[in-house]
């Protein structure tokens, strides 16, 4: 039998949204048997208006062990996730043959209901930290809001509670991040506030839904350490994600999602190293490491022609600096009034068609550099030249006829695109600023098709709204933008950090191509090692604002000289199929 499950709808004006109902049970009075799943699901559908969406999956998750649910953007895997804590929205419909948890009956809950579940029952952590918090509000009182939604202590507990949430979870000074909001810190600390809300109640299931995109690799290891001590607890863990490494360290089980259906699931161990499904062998094939440093990720389909596996790459030409760092130094003052040195002394160079990598933790300066050497920020000291000119110490009116040299693509395209313009307007503003403008609208239009074929989209996509297509999508149009105006420098910051696997894959196939094609230099952000190794010729390491350790990129990964890049590559995941 099928049996309709209640949905989320906006709660706002609803009465006594503070408070919480009693979920009803099912297990008996001396509850379930100890070897019994916490979550049993079975037969579960969801549907968007006429799509179905998710096809009548199962599967179940069972205390002190973790089933990570695997698959690419629209596979359904996140949407499972938001279902397991009724939140897939108002114009849902989910039907279900059984979900329990813990004895409850998923399928009979009503709103009020499910604000009991929710953080005390099942934790539930957001997919992306960019937007998932409320930015006026202090993160704090964002730790806490759990424990003051189910009347967990008094005020001022809940507030040291919650600084003892952002410490467990690595928030470094979490007295000061208390009192910050979410868009004064990074992306990884944002990730970090999310999972403290989410254990603030220390629920028996938690489900993860990609808890570690946004964080650098040791933090990434101090979240897997804090999963799986929560398993040993006896905690029951979902985990989404696509990121395999995360999946080979935390996993027990395995669950790999395609279009809306489970198409094998099975001991991690053996799906990672037996991989049956033609469909989980591409995904394990897709991760960078240094193993395909020099290799396209993307493999052909068996018996499909498709470009040769191992890149071609033109010599790096070391004359003369395309973009020169010369001992930048940046100071902000925190809320406290304290002056914080974020970059100190930092130099490097970056010659033409040559990618640098610059790698370290959240909070090691990384970005800060790379926003000083697009001169979005200005130094505290130091200066950069482009292309052998002055560039940090023009003044914005110097500065604007040459910014077209240098393109930039961010973390989150979507952010960084004007809502109103569809993807032409985006591509023919651009082009608008190059060295050659357009001198018509249907050459604007032409050049844009190109650009958007050169990126590998098509025509069709011209009059697309960027918020209806995917997040690789988003990513190859803002490549394509970054490109419009014929830069010599691209600086790239987290680009693939938010992208599934194999989207990443083809994004950073896409991005040695068109290096390769037209000899574009590119200075590299990322805090996956991984990706670091595969893409760059040489590599900075930063920690506290400092480069501790610079060189070839096989050198450092295989001689690291320096502790601190020793610990990085120690705390690295790894997907082992041997």
């Amino acid at each position: 039998m099928i049996v309709p499950l209640d949905t989320t709808r906006t709660t706002a004006g609803d009465p006594g949204t503070d408070e919480v109902a009693v979920p009803r049970r099912t297990d008996p009075p001396d509850g379930p048997a100890p070897d019994a799943s916490l979550l049993s699901v079975e037969g579960l559908r969801v549907r968007f208006g006429g799509r179905e969406v998710v096809h009548g999956i199962s599967f179940s998750a069972h205390r002190g062990r973790c089933l990570a649910i695997v698959g690419e953007s629209g596979s359904g895997k996140s949407v499972t996730a938001r279902t397991l804590v009724g939140l897939t929205g108002g114009d849902s419909r989910v039907s279900a043959d059984r979900i329990t948890l813990g004895g409850l009956d998923l399928t009979r809950q009503s709103e009020r209901a499910w604000r009991g579940i929710r953080g005390k029952e099942a934790g539930f952590v957001l997919q992306d930290a960019l937007v998932s918090l409320d930015q006026l509000r202090k993160v704090g009182a964002e730790v806490a809001e759990p424990l003051r939604l189910h009347g967990v202590g008094t005020r001022a507990s809940r507030k040291a509670k919650a600084i003892e949430l952002l410490a467990s979870v690595g928030v470094p000074e979490p007295e000061v991040k208390a009192r910050q909001r979410p868009y004064e810190l990074s992306g990884g600390l944002r990730q970090r506030t999310l999972i403290a809300g989410a254990i603030a109640l220390d629920p028996p299931l938690l489900i993860a839904d990609e808890p570690t995109t946004a964080l650098d690799v040791t933090i990434q290891a101090q979240i897997l350490d804090l999963l799986i001590e929560a398993k040993e607890r006896g905690r029951a863990i979902i985990l989404i994600s696509h990121d395999l490494s995360v999946v080979a360290r935390l996993a027990d089980d395995i669950a790999v999602m395609k279009d809306g259906e489970i198409v094998e699931q099975g001991p991690a161990h053996e799906i990672l190293r037996h991989a049956r499904h033609p469909y989980t062998q591409a995904l394990l094939d897709a991760v960078p490491s240094e193993h395909t440093r020099g290799q396209r990720l993307v493999k052909p389909a068996p018996g499909a022609a498709g470009p040769p596996p191992v890149r071609t790459r033109k010599a790096v030409e070391r004359d003369r600096p395309v973009l020169d760092a010369r001992h930048l130094t940046k100071v902000y003052t925190g809320p406290d009034r304290i002056d914080r040195t974020v970059v100190d002394d930092v130099s490097f160079e970056l010659f033409q068609g040559e990618t640098l990598g610059i790698v370290g933790e959240s909070g090691s300066g990384k970005t800060t550099t790379a926003r000083i050497a697009l001169s979005l920020i200005a130094p505290t000291a130091g200066e950069v030249l482009l292309h052998g000119r002055p560039w940090s110490s023009l003044t914005r009116a110097q500065r604007r006829p040459l910014r077209p040299r240098i393109g930039v693509v961010y973390q989150d395209p979507l952010s960084s695109f004007d809502p109103r313009w569809p993807v032409g307007r985006i591509l023919t503003d651009a082009l608008a600023t190059g060295p050659t403008p357009p001198s018509s609208r249907a050459e604007a239009r032409g050049r844009a098709v190109r650009l958007l074929e050169q990126v590998g989209l098509r025509e069709e996509h011209f009059g697309s709204a960027p918020l209806r297509l995917s997040g690789g999508q988003r990513q190859r149009v803002a490549i394509a933008r970054a490109l419009a105006p014929e830069p010599g420098v691209i600086v790239c910051d987290e680009p693939v950090s938010a992208l599934d696997v194999s989207i990443q894959a083809q994004v950073l196939d896409l991005l040695t191509d068109l290096q390769d094609e037209l000899g574009v230099s590119c200075l590299f952000i990322s805090h996956d090692l991984g990706v670091i190794h595969h893409m760059s010729d040489r590599i900075l390491v930063m920690k506290d604002g400092r480069v501790v350790e610079s060189g070839t990129a096989d050198d450092v990964f295989e001689r690291p000289r320096h502790d601190y890049t020793r610990r990085l590559l120690t705390a690295l995941p790894r997907v082992s199929q041997a």
